[in-house]
């Protein structure tokens, strides 16, 4: 099992209108070919601004890649992403595993 964590950092302003796009356009989409995400939180008034992390989950990279392409595959995502992209002022992403003593659940 490998966590996919990806943390968006949105351009002063653009947080609220991204968060509202994305529960409208993007959520059910991304959902429906990455199932349920492992967490997904916005940054407020405390350290590092603007941001968004959101946390997936999957059984391997193997699995990861064929989910994701599905995801772009979909019209309705690539329709969102064009609103979307242009609120997002940098992208960064890790692929985590669990430890011996804490698997990933």
């Amino acid at each position: 099992m490998i966590l996919d964590h990806r943390t968006y950092t949105i351009h002063p302003g653009k947080l609220g209108p991204l968060i509202e796009l994305y529960g409208r356009e993007g959520y059910a989409v991304q959902s429906e070919h990455l199932g349920e995400p492992y967490g997904w939180f916005a940054s407020h008034d405390i350290g590092e601004l603007n941001q968004i992390v959101h946390i997936w989950r999957y059984a391997d990279l193997m699995d990861r890649e064929t989910r994701r392409a599905k995801l772009f595959a979909d019209p309705r995502w690539n329709a969102y992403l064009v609103k979307a992209t242009p609120m997002i002022q940098h992208m960064q992403n890790k692929i985590l595993r669990g430890t011996p003593f804490f698997p990933v659940r």
